[in-house]
Formats: structure tokens, sequence, C-alpha cells
């Protein structure tokens, strides 16, 4: 990424900007990737920066993730923030209220994912509410027969996408998505009326990307590869930097 710039000031002046809308994607955005979901871990601090951030912003600040909501407030505790999980599936919103969509018979890919897992022990099958992540992490060498795999079991279920992330696929509802969640919450107290931003660093993200920037906002994709945002960050830990000094910075109008 020598040859690509690092907009971590633009974004330090977007979080400190009263009227701005935080989302942030957890995994790869606010913590480094690991070689197991359960393996990831917050620095310190993060947590508090989050926390004062939110405070600063009035309340509009919010995790967009992949992972099911109670993960991200498992990882976040005693904060709890606005959440969408399972890639909007799940939804929790500023004033507690919690709501789930519509989604649709994911077994069959289950079963696949499960069958190749037992036969692969490199790979890991991860469960969420109406959706399926297989993750070969651990055996790359996987990579196209896991694609294969997965893409003839969702061709036989109505209803299901398949995603290709980092070292993961994940079958999941096509009819919600990151954009679709952000989407709502900007319906929403606190977050009507405010620019979004939305950090993020996979192939999940970019529906969140569009959204946001056809809103107005921006989009920031942290790390390398091609993306819709017009930000971009070098790693997480630019963004960590970026939210530590965006919580203790006073506020440019």
């Amino acid at each position: 990424m020598a040859d690509t710039p690092d907009d971590s000031a633009a974004l330090l002046q977007l979080l400190g900007t009263p009227g701005t809308g935080v989302f942030l994607d957890f995994d790869g955005t606010l913590v480094d990737l690991a070689p197991t979901p359960d393996g990831v871990r917050l620095e310190a601090g993060v947590i508090e920066a989050l926390a004062l951030l939110a405070e600063r912003h009035g309340g509009a600040l919010a995790v967009i993730s992949g992972r099911p909501v109670a993960q991200i407030d498992a990882m976040l505790a005693p904060l709890m923030l606005p959440v969408a999980g399972v890639h909007g599936v799940e939804r929790r919103g500023a004033d507690g209220t919690f709501s789930v969509a519509a989604t649709p018979d994911v077994s069959p890919v289950l079963a696949r994912a499960q069958a190749l897992a037992a036969t692969y022990p490199g790979l890991l099958v991860e469960r969420k509410r109406g959706a399926v992540a297989l993750h070969y992490r651990l055996a790359p060498e996987l990579e196209q027969l896991c694609l294969q795999e997965m893409t003839a079991a969702v061709q036989a279920c109505p209803g299901v996408l398949l995603l290709h992330g980092k070292m993961v696929l994940e079958a999941k509802p096509s009819a919600t998505d990151k954009g679709g969640a952000i989407a709502a919450f900007m319906q929403e107290t606190p977050f009507a009326g405010r620019r979004p931003v939305f950090a993020g660093d996979d192939t999940t993200d970019e529906a969140g990307f569009v959204f946001v920037q056809q809103a107005g906002g921006q989009g920031v994709k942290v790390g390398s590869g091609p993306s819709a945002a017009t930000l971009r960050l070098a790693s997480p830990r630019a963004l960590r930097v970026a939210l530590l000094a965006a919580s203790v910075s006073p506020f440019k109008e």
C-alpha cells in the first residue's frame, strides 16, 4: 500500500465535525483479523474511545458487522452501542429496540459446509441467524474447493447470496446488507439528518460505502484492495489511532 494515500487526516476531520454519524465495521477494522473469529482482541483504550466519541456525537455511533449482535456486545462490554449484526439481519437501535429481518432457509448450505469441515479439519463453520460462514484461513489451499462447494449449495437456496471475503465464504440473505442496515439507522434518532461516515475493510462493506456516499457521506476503506470508498486507511491500527485522537480533540465547526 506504499503507493496508496492514507486519508487519516481527512477521517479525523470528519470524526471531529458536529453532525457526523459514525458507522464502523468490526473485524479487520476496529480489530486486526485473527486466524479464528474467537481469536480477535481489542487494543487497550478502544472501548473508552468509542464511548467518548459516541457521547460527543449524541449517541450517533454504531457498529455494522457480520457478527451477531450478541458477539459485538460481548467484545465491547460494558459498552452497548447501536449495532447491526449478520450484515443487517439483526439490528438494535439507539433506543434499544431489537429487530430481526426475515431470513431464508440456509440449512442445506450449513449441512454442506459442515460436511466439508468434517473432511478437512482446517476449515471452520460459523452458524449465524440466517447465514453460514465457512472460514478457510487455516487452510488457504482449500479456497477453490470451498468456493465450488459453497457456490453449489447457495444455488440450491433461493434468496441466499454468497459473499467472498478475506479467507471466508459467507452465505447470507440477499435481501439484507450493510448499506440497508445503515439506511435504517439513518431514519432514526440520533442518526437522522447527519452526514454518515462508514469504515470497513472487506467486500461485505462495499454496500455500506455505496449507501453512505450516495447519502452525501464518506466511505473509508481500511487496507488494500479495490473499493467504492472515496477514503483509504492503511490498516486497522490507523483507524484506531484516528478514533483515539477524535475522542479527545475539540470539535471543529
